[in-house]
């Protein structure tokens, strides 16, 4: 199963602010239906006492929450990486519709089935024209290079480290107008395209981009056809950041950077028709709204 602000309900409105708790008992069973899967074979550790997860999230979300430590999680059709305090993160799709499960597979207890409520979101349709004609109908020699160069971004987005950068506060890596959501229909000289996949903010040439969380650099090309300089930040478990139109980069793969560290240089390389920074975010393939990470910055989150 895989998952994907204007007009929409409020992100804290949205999320609802509860959770689940759930007492870990031999009491607890999985919800009907549910396959069993066998638990693999684990050392001894110590159990925490309980699952935390919200009852809702939009789509476009980041969700963070805990589990017994030593659970195996399972989520749209993904394992997901358990920290060693039970912390999990996961991604909500702009797609995703009605109930969203999360399997979890407790030491020594019956696996438990949680079912999340997926908040559906509304998605303007956001036209934008004087893009050059060859960059939205390509011919088939660059359509192959676009396909081989998204190729590779996809692999840097594939990395899962047992990091916990993204359980800091992220900061926007500029500061700016913006210029576009993430979500929106977007229509290029008239042309239907893909929904925006990020965050666009709008920023002066040569403006310096920073991290908006600690991270590790997987990508780094100052030439895609589509999105030009275009960097890469892992922020761990599946969480990564990308930066697209970069006029300048000042990193290179494998670098460890800190939050706030300059990574690059606004521009308007690649597809696009001004000075600006598009900011997209992921947990994997799934795409996930930067503005909705930036305002859980003041919740709890462990």
């Amino acid at each position: 199963m895989r998952h994907e602000r204007d007009g929409s309900p409020s992100p804290s409105s949205a999320r609802g602010h509860q959770f689940l708790v759930y007492a870990v008992t031999g009491l607890l069973s999985a919800c009907a239906g549910a396959a069993a899967l066998p638990l693999p074979a684990r050392p001894a550790v110590q159990v925490t006492s309980r699952v935390d997860l919200p009852t809702r999230a939009a789509q476009g979300e980041l969700v963070t929450g805990r589990v017994p430590t030593g659970s195996r999680v399972l989520f749209g059709g993904r394992t997901i990486s358990v920290a060693d305090d039970g912390a999990i993160v996961f991604g909500i799709g702009r797609t995703a519709t009605g109930l969203s499960p999360i399997r979890i597979e407790r030491p020594g207890a019956t696996p438990l089935v949680v079912q999340i409520t997926i908040v559906p979101r509304d998605w303007p349709i956001e036209r934008i024209d004087g893009v050059p004609p060859s960059t939205v109908n390509p011919p088939p020699a660059i359509a192959a290079r676009i396909e081989a160069e998204q190729a590779r971004v996809a692999a840097a987005r594939g990395r899962d480290d047992p990091r916990d950068d993204y359980l800091q506060p992220f900061m926007r890596p500029v500061e700016g107008r913006i210029s576009g959501r993430f979500g929106n229909q977007r229509v290029y000289n008239g042309t239907p395209g893909a929904p925006h996949s990020g965050m666009d903010i709008a920023a002066a040439q040569g403006a310096p981009v920073r991290a908006p969380a600690a991270g590790i650099v997987t990508f780094a090309d100052p030439g895609l056809y589509l999105t030009g300089g275009t960097v890469v930040l892992d922020h761990g478990r599946g969480v990564s950041s990308n930066f697209l139109h970069l006029s300048r980069i000042d990193v290179h793969v494998g670098e460890r950077v800190a939050q706030g560290a300059v990574i690059g240089a606004v521009g308007a390389t690649g597809r696009a028709t001004g000075p600006h920074l598009h900011w997209g975010m992921n947990w994997f393939d799934v795409r996930i709204d930067p503005l909705l990470v930036l305002e859980r910055g003041s919740r709890p989150r462990r």
